[in-house]
């Protein structure tokens, strides 16, 4: 009778941890998916992209994340470099830490989340 009661606890114990994972996984699909637009940054993103500016990135990169959530919908007109597809783009072009943004040719000194307000001190580009 132990014996059964110490299968059916690691059983439970089992489909507990399943069902955390699965929710988890569940959470942070779903969290992706509702993104809510910033169409105001629309023409932000586009002056960006007008004025050189690109973004170099992960997509493990929590912090790579985070700046592309900021821009919504609009990150879509981002000049952005996926590292792990062109590493050696990266790689040529001085890239140890992401994200990082490039404007007009020269990589900022320092990677990190850049704010728009950073953003538009550094290009000019104004938010409408």
């Amino acid at each position: 009778m132990l014996a059964r009661k110490g299968v059916s606890k690691t059983v439970g114990i089992i489909i507990a941890i399943v069902v955390i994972v699965v929710l988890a996984l569940l959470y942070s699909r779903l969290n992706g998916m509702f993104v809510k637009p910033n169409p105001e940054y629309d023409n932000f993103a586009k002056c960006l992209t007008d004025r050189g500016a690109i973004m170099y990135g992960l997509t493990t990169c929590p912090n790579c994340q985070d700046q592309k959530k900021m821009f919504g919908d609009s990150f879509k007109y981002i000049n952005y470099v996926e590292c792990s597809n062109d590493p050696s783009v990266c790689t040529q072009k001085g890239v140890t830490d992401v994200p990082i943004w490039s404007i007009n040719g020269t990589l900022q000194k320092s990677a990190g989340e850049k704010t728009i307000q950073e953003l538009s001190s550094l290009t000019g580009c104004e938010v409408s």
